[in-house]
């Protein structure tokens, strides 16, 4: 599909890659893809990941309610993003963005 793209003249920096957790794949599916989202990077385009509250979320915290799903979603999130995902949709903004500084601080961190 990013050949697709490029050829019909949509610039590289227009392109994001999103794995699309959720439609129409199995839980091990949604999880095997979270493990190896690093691979997306080959590709040389940012990558996206929209994980917040989806299904998975509920299925892996025994069936839980959505508005119940937000630090099961703050964790996929950084998993994501240490996984190499440049952008994560989320919809609890402020408690992933401080889960997100706490990472960045210890990952900035100099030994």
């Amino acid at each position: 599909k990013i050949d697709e793209c490029l050829k019909s003249g949509i610039n590289n920096e227009n392109i994001i890659i999103d794995p699309g957790f959720g439609f129409g794949k199995t839980l091990n599916h949604n999880l095997e893809i979270l493990k190896r989202l690093e691979e997306f990077n080959s590709l040389k385009l940012p990558l996206m990941v929209g994980i917040s509250r989806k299904s998975m979320i509920g299925s892996l915290l025994n069936d839980r309610a959505v508005d119940d799903r937000i630090i099961g979603s703050v964790v996929a999130a950084i998993m994501a993003v240490q996984n190499g995902a440049s952008i994560v949709r989320v919809h609890d903004v402020m408690e992933t963005r401080d889960a997100l500084n706490i990472l960045e601080s210890v990952s900035d961190l100099k030994e």
